[in-house]
């Protein structure tokens, strides 16, 4: 008898691998109905990842969401499923113990039936309090592997991996091909490996179609024992998202797999809600590079999911670099050499902070420090110079351990700087916080909530729940929103055709950062130049200007700690520190400041030692690249 393949329908990431939002939980409700109508699908993936977050980000409830979405599931007897990033919960830093187990119980109640757990250094350890509170909260708890391709992401890594996993507490697996890398015999080979030393154990076979290799591999993984394929479908299927459902289905009936039949004209209502959202909406989000698949990011592992962020990286770095190289008398490069560059940096890079798999955030991570060593190579300076904070924090094990060896350059580096090394459980970083947070709530006068859901939501994302309590959030989305669409000329996101327009995601409609002070030579002598704009008061997209640190001035004494790279100033990279101040004693590397870009916080260091005379900039100004800063005397 032939096997039979169920499938899931990843409606959440086909959209957030597009583009940033979701639909809003009305349309979702519009198109639940459709979706279990058209027959074929067991699971379907409705929460987890940045779904909350992005709720909140339009003004929309999280928590109403998640229940109204989930309930035509339920109620069709279809397995509903939930992605969660381990000791960071549902967002991009790690989360306390207690929030973590508020989560599963919580996300049972409203109606998500399986936890797909992940971390980003495959770590078992970060994943046991997972797997443990998933179940207490009635959950189903799956553990996926991030797949990427190395010499120590061998085949045989992952069937032990899957062995540790299942140890600490994993019902199910999941192979996670974020990045789309994974090549199709090996994802075969784990598969069947995992099988025979687990035969009762469900595995799914997740794959994005980034690099083309995924249509390939779901049919490796059905060959090889696979219980559950996921997929997307039109029109936001192929580029960096999921194969489509119609290809895997007559892919795998024609290889003698047994499935559940498709309602066609179910379907198609699906397509047409789906596309209609992309028009009149989230089309406006969606980036043109995350559209087409990239056979180029098979060398590097790179997710296609960053292409975009990336090429608007590329963009306004290669404008400062052929900057610097028009100055120097250099030749200029195009955008292809640099990103020929970069990807050649991956390959250099990536062993040598210990081969974190290429998922979210590490992958951001070894992008970000891989371009910086680029930049700093073409200005003649050494690599790694430049190391942001969230980077080094991987590499001295508060995520976890790495799953390689860090270079001995980098851990005499770290060394040099007072860095220490963390080996306990890094969870134990980051203690419990519900009490504050309600205590937080009840000073404001407001309802934890049904269950306690609206304490978990704050807790979970305390910034951008007050912005939605607040009312602020919808505000800024409407008018981001109506922004897009007027510089579209006010028409569809789609065209003639149907299909997606891009529109870049990158700067949001803000206007470009303009500089508060130059330093000007005059025929050798320089002046503080400070630089006021009469329109600035009027413009309504201004940000309010920061308390002045100083008033900067015309001196040219002592030196100038410039900015490194573009980006926004801070004075310290949390809330409860204390940044230099006028008068503070700084030696030679010292850290004076930092300064956030591409969505890391990179150190600023003091090539001088000395007393600061005057700090140039505001906190959370933005800045340019060799910006004076701070003045040392």
């Amino acid at each position: 008898m032939s096997k039979e393949i169920q499938l899931g329908l990843v409606y959440r990431d086909m959209w957030q691998s597009s583009g940033k939002y979701m639909p809003t939980v009305d349309e979702l409700c519009q198109v639940a109905e459709p979706i279990v109508a058209m027959g074929c699908f067991d699971r379907v993936e409705t929460n987890g990842g940045g779904f909350e977050q992005i709720n909140l980000l339009r003004g929309e409830n999280p928590n109403i969401s998640v229940r109204k979405w989930t309930e035509p599931f339920n109620k069709a007897g279809i397995k509903t499923h939930m992605l969660e990033r381990g000791l960071n919960g549902i967002r991009m830093s790690p989360v306390s113990r207690d929030v973590r187990k508020l989560m599963f119980k919580l996300k049972k109640i409203q109606g998500t039936d399986i936890s797909r757990s992940f971390d980003g250094l495959n770590n078992p350890q970060n994943l046991e309090l997972s797997f443990q509170y998933a179940k207490e909260g009635g959950m189903i708890a799956q553990g996926a592997m991030s797949i990427t391709y190395s010499p120590v992401h061998t085949v045989e890594y992952y069937i032990k991996l899957a062995d540790q996993y299942i140890d600490k507490g994993a019902e199910e697996i999941c192979v996670k091909d974020m990045a789309g890398i994974g090549r199709p015999v090996s994802i075969g080979k784990m598969i069947k490996g995992i099988k025979e030393r687990h035969p009762n154990v469900i595995v799914s076979y997740h794959g994005h179609s980034t690099t083309g290799f995924s249509i390939v591999s779901a049919l490796e993984a059905a060959r090889a024992g696979v219980d559950v394929i996921d997929c997307g479908m039109e029109p936001l299927s192929w580029g960096t998202g999921h194969a489509d459902l119609l290809t895997v289905h007559e892919m795998l009936r024609d290889a003698g797999f047994k499935l559940k039949p498709i309602n066609m004209d179910a379907y198609m209502s699906v397509r047409a809600m789906t596309q209609k959202f992309v028009d009149e909406t989230l089309g406006y989000y969606i980036n043109k590079k995350n559209r087409f698949m990239n056979s180029l990011l098979i060398k590097p592992g790179l997710p296609g999911g960053m292409m975009g962020s990336l090429m608007a990286d590329l963009e306004k770095n290669l404008a400062s670099v052929n900057k610097w190289l028009t100055k120097n008398n250099k030749d200029t490069l195009t955008q292809d050499q640099l990103l020929i560059k970069l990807f050649d940096e991956v390959g250099h890079t990536w062993p040598k902070l210990g081969y974190p798999p290429l998922v979210t955030p590490f992958s951001q991570y070894v992008k970000n420090l891989s371009l910086m060593n680029v930049i700093q190579v073409i200005k003649g300076k050494e690599r790694f110079s430049m190391i942001d904070e969230n980077t080094w924090g991987m590499m001295l094990g508060k995520s976890g351990q790495l799953p390689g060896e860090l270079a001995p350059e980098l851990v005499k580096m770290a060394e040099q700087q007072g860095r220490e090394f963390f080996t306990d459980n890094p969870q134990d970083l980051y203690p419990d916080v519900l009490d504050e947070f309600r205590a937080k709530m009840k000073e404001k006068g407001w309802e934890t909530g049904q269950d306690d859901e609206e304490l978990f939501e704050y807790a979970m994302h305390p910034a951008q729940y007050e912005d939605y309590k607040s009312g602020a959030a919808k505000e800024k989305f409407e008018a981001d929103l109506a922004k897009r669409k007027a510089d579209a000329g006010g028409g569809s996101s789609a065209n003639k055709a149907g299909a997606v327009v891009p529109v870049p995601m990158s700067g949001g409609g803000a206007a470009a950062p303009r500089p508060k002070s130059l330093v000007v030579d005059v025929n050798g002598e320089k002046f503080q130049v400070n630089i006021d704009y009469p329109d600035q008061a009027a413009n309504s997209n201004a940000a309010a200007p920061a308390a002045a640190v100083t008033t900067p001035s015309a001196s040219t004494e002592g030196n100038y700690v410039t900015s490194p790279l573009e980006g926004k100033f801070f004075l310290t990279k949390g809330s409860g520190e204390v940044g230099i101040k006028v008068g503070d004693k700084v030696e030679k590397g010292d850290t004076v400041a930092y300064v956030e870009s591409m969505k890391v916080i990179n150190a600023i260091t003091s090539a001088y030692a000395g007393t600061v005379a005057e700090i140039t900039v505001n906190h959370g100004d933005d800045i340019e690249e060799d910006h004076p800063i701070i003045r040392i005397v």
